[in-house]
Protein backbone atom coordinates (compact mmCIF):
# COMPACT_ATOMS: atom_id res chain seq x y z
CA UNK A 1 0.00 0.00 0.00
CA UNK A 2 1.57 3.56 -0.87
CA UNK A 3 0.29 6.50 1.09
CA UNK A 4 -2.98 7.61 0.05
CA UNK A 5 -3.86 11.24 0.21
CA UNK A 6 -6.54 12.49 2.82
CA UNK A 7 -6.42 15.84 2.49
CA UNK A 8 -4.69 18.40 0.51
CA UNK A 9 -6.20 21.92 0.35
CA UNK A 10 -5.51 25.56 1.13
CA UNK A 11 -8.61 27.72 3.22
CA UNK A 12 -7.73 31.48 2.69
CA UNK A 13 -9.14 33.38 5.95
CA UNK A 14 -8.38 37.04 4.06
CA UNK A 15 -6.24 38.52 1.81
CA UNK A 16 -3.18 38.11 4.38
CA UNK A 17 -3.99 34.61 6.04
CA UNK A 18 -4.13 31.37 5.06
CA UNK A 19 -3.95 28.05 6.03
CA UNK A 20 -2.40 24.90 4.26
CA UNK A 21 -3.76 21.48 5.14
CA UNK A 22 -2.23 17.95 3.94
CA UNK A 23 -2.63 14.56 5.31
CA UNK A 24 -1.82 11.55 4.40
CA UNK A 25 -2.65 7.57 5.81
CA UNK A 26 0.65 5.63 5.19
CA UNK A 27 1.20 1.79 5.22
CA UNK A 28 3.12 1.92 8.26
CA UNK A 29 3.88 4.80 11.03
CA UNK A 30 6.88 7.15 10.89
CA UNK A 31 9.69 7.01 12.77
CA UNK A 32 9.19 8.74 16.12
CA UNK A 33 5.13 8.45 15.23
CA UNK A 34 2.78 5.44 16.67
CA UNK A 35 0.19 6.13 13.86
CA UNK A 36 -0.11 5.53 10.38
CA UNK A 37 -0.68 9.25 9.06
CA UNK A 38 1.52 11.92 7.75
CA UNK A 39 0.65 15.77 8.35
CA UNK A 40 1.81 19.18 8.06
CA UNK A 41 -0.70 21.67 8.86
CA UNK A 42 0.35 25.53 8.73
CA UNK A 43 -1.20 28.64 8.95
CA UNK A 44 0.42 31.76 7.27
CA UNK A 45 -0.39 35.22 7.34
CA UNK A 46 1.66 38.10 5.68
CA UNK A 47 3.84 35.75 4.19
CA UNK A 48 4.88 34.25 7.51
CA UNK A 49 4.62 30.83 9.13
CA UNK A 50 2.57 31.43 12.45
CA UNK A 51 1.46 28.29 13.68
CA UNK A 52 2.67 24.92 12.31
CA UNK A 53 1.49 21.11 12.98
CA UNK A 54 3.94 18.35 11.83
CA UNK A 55 5.35 15.09 12.38
CA UNK A 56 8.52 14.88 10.28
CA UNK A 57 10.56 11.67 10.68
CA UNK A 58 11.89 10.92 13.33
CA UNK A 59 11.18 14.13 15.36
CA UNK A 60 7.48 12.76 16.15
CA UNK A 61 4.08 14.71 16.74
CA UNK A 62 4.27 18.33 17.84
CA UNK A 63 3.05 21.88 16.98
CA UNK A 64 4.96 25.41 16.45
CA UNK A 65 3.53 28.41 17.93
CA UNK A 66 4.51 31.47 19.22
CA UNK A 67 7.92 30.28 18.65
CA UNK A 68 8.17 27.68 20.37
CA UNK A 69 7.90 23.91 19.54
CA UNK A 70 6.21 21.70 21.88
CA UNK A 71 5.06 17.83 21.41
CA UNK A 72 1.27 17.34 20.12
CA UNK A 73 -0.72 14.43 21.74
CA UNK A 74 -1.80 13.08 18.42
CA UNK A 75 -4.93 11.02 18.36
CA UNK A 76 -6.75 11.21 15.34
CA UNK A 77 -7.31 13.52 12.50
CA UNK A 78 -10.49 14.87 13.21
CA UNK A 79 -8.57 15.93 16.73
CA UNK A 80 -6.11 17.35 14.76
CA UNK A 81 -7.86 19.27 12.96
CA UNK A 82 -9.98 20.99 15.38
CA UNK A 83 -7.25 21.64 17.42
CA UNK A 84 -5.58 23.30 15.07
CA UNK A 85 -8.42 25.25 14.12
CA UNK A 86 -8.26 26.10 17.70
CA UNK A 87 -4.71 27.60 17.73
CA UNK A 88 -6.14 29.48 14.33
CA UNK A 89 -8.51 31.54 16.32
CA UNK A 90 -6.11 31.73 19.56
CA UNK A 91 -3.13 33.23 17.40
CA UNK A 92 -6.26 35.54 15.74
CA UNK A 93 -7.53 36.39 19.05
CA UNK A 94 -4.29 37.41 20.53
CA UNK A 95 -2.92 39.66 17.30
CA UNK A 96 -5.23 41.38 16.55
CA UNK A 97 -3.74 44.45 16.81
CA UNK A 98 -1.06 43.44 15.34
Amino acid sequence: MKAVVLIRTRIVYSTTAFAELALWQLPKPLAGSTHRFKYRLAYVVRGACALRYDNEAGKGDHRHYGGRERAYAFSDPDNLIAAFQADIARWNHENRDA
